[in-house]
């Protein structure tokens, strides 16, 4: 399998005919074939033929690489933001990097098997002279979101009455205009929530999963097509919005289902890679994990519904929305010293609007914001727990042993909340537990004393007084 290259164009073969290409050697596979070949090189390679798919590697990809392997179409079944369609955009990293194809063919034929009309009159023409071109495999990838207004024109093809006009007979194979299917003849075709396509759009697919060919209105074409075809669906679809032909659902050899992150170590490591955190600004490791806790807190709830699921971008917005909360803040207070570093106290904001990333069970309408309130609250305690539970904290309490307070907010500069708090015995300590070894900016002391405060708070050990997006610590 030949490697990606940063300039796809700069590799491009050199055999520009059909004598050309045959005097290379080069050997014509099936799409499949292709597939399985480069997939088990991979494999022995020890390489990742998925790469930045988090979370499946025991679970999912098994029974994917077995379905690869033996040549199946493919179903992904799962809940809404389970990584479905990022899953199957990277199955185009296991087409070869570059394949020939017949110049100006709109179904990308082979020079050794033409299929269509045009480019079997031009071989039998040309002979060893048919003109190739080469085609990379990020051209072979084709996608479609299934919606209640697709048409079978849309996926398979209708006549072109621009071509009619022309002067061609209807009876003339050149006046089809091809749809996205066979377009992506020779590559890898997905097809994102099947159930949202009508069941009479359906039913053309069925000879392109089984007899590998196309009909189009009153032609009855033997235009055997080569290609992967893969779906996504949510499980719930198939009663709430349609469903998938039973027919259509026998002709798929592989029906997979996907799942959120299991573990905490998974969501911590996708919210990581996909958060656009860009470098404005700093999410400490502690401040991720509170996400990842309040991620999945929301998943187990009760008060809503498991049916529709909380997508890995509820967690995703989250992190983005903190990191802005402390650009935000360093904007308003005049700072362009340090790289501005998220605080505890950017979380609660994100809240209302995450409130609308999540169904919610009837019996709670209304309560929206005060559930996720405390589930945020739990996830913060837990990640304290885990974090700063056995660290001796008596010299950040003996801070308020008088009867003293300190202030905090999502607008109070870290210089402005490290002086109300004063020096703080063991500051080394938290931070090192909080992963903040080597941190000596003013943002991540204030980031860590923050977190501990609340904790605290959370642990009843101080009090806490909130008034809008100020707080105020107390004994």
């Amino acid at each position: 399998m030949q490697q990606h290259s940063q300039d796809p164009h700069a590799s491009i073969p050199a055999p520009a005919t059909l004598a050309e290409l045959r005097a290379s050697g080069h050997v014509h596979r099936g799409v499949k074939e292709e597939i399985r070949d480069n997939l088990l090189a991979m494999m022995r390679a020890g390489q990742d033929p998925f790469p930045g798919i988090v979370g499946f590697g025991q679970t999912v990809l098994p029974h994917l690489e077995r379905a690869l392997i033996a040549g199946h179409d493919i179903i992904l079944l799962g809940e809404r933001g389970q990584g479905k369609t990022r899953l199957i955009r990277t199955l185009a990293g296991l087409l070869d990097e570059w394949t020939p194809t017949v110049e100006g063919c709109e179904i990308n034929d082979h020079p050794y098997q033409p299929a269509c009309a045009r480019c079997r009159k031009l071989a039998a023409e040309l002979g060893g002279d048919l003109p190739v071109t080469w085609r990379h495999r990020d051209d072979r990838y084709g996608e479609k979101l299934a919606t209640p207004d697709t048409s079978v024109g849309d996926l398979i093809g209708d006549i072109d009455p621009v071509k009619v006009a022309e002067g061609r007979t209807l009876g003339d194979p050149e006046t089809i205009h091809f749809g996205l299917v066979p377009r992506t003849n020779r590559g890898i075709f997905s097809l994102n929530e099947l159930p949202d396509l009508a069941e009479r759009i359906q039913v053309s697919l069925l000879n392109v999963l089984e007899e590998r060919d196309i009909g189009i209105r009153g032609y009855a074409l033997r235009l055997p097509l080569d290609l992967l075809l893969v779906a996504s669906a949510n499980p719930e679809d198939y009663t709430n919005r349609g469903r998938i032909i039973t027919p259509l659902k026998d002709r798929f050899g592989a029906e997979i289902r996907t799942h959120y992150p299991q573990t905490l170590a998974d969501e911590l490591i996708l919210i990581r890679q996909e958060a656009d955190i860009w470098t404005a600004a700093e999410l400490p490791g502690h401040l991720v994990e509170v996400i990842a806790r309040f991620t999945r807190g929301v998943r187990e709830s009760p008060a809503v519904d498991a049916r529709s699921g909380v997508s890995a971008r509820f967690a995703i917005a989250a992190a983005e929305s903190a990191a802005a909360s402390a650009v935000r803040r360093s904007a308003l207070a005049g700072s362009t010293a340090e790289t501005p570093v998220a605080r505890v106290c950017d979380l609660p904001a994100m809240v209302s609007t995450l409130r609308g990333k999540v169904e919610f069970e009837v019996s709670e309408e209304g309560r929206e914001e005060e559930v996720l309130g405390a589930m945020l609250r739990r996830a913060i305690a837990d990640t304290f727990r885990s974090r700063l539970g056995n660290v001796d904290l008596t010299g950040l309490l003996a801070k308020f042993e008088d009867g003293g307070t300190v202030e905090s907010g999502e607008l109070v500069p870290a210089t402005d909340l490290l002086q109300r708090v004063g020096e703080v015995p063991g500051l080394a300590r938290i931070m090192a537990r909080l992963g903040m070894e080597g941190g000596e900016s003013f943002g991540h002391a204030a980031a860590a004393v923050e977190f501990a405060l609340e904790g605290l708070y959370l642990m009843r050990r101080l009090s806490k007084d909130t008034d809008g997006g100020t707080s105020v610590y107390g004994t």
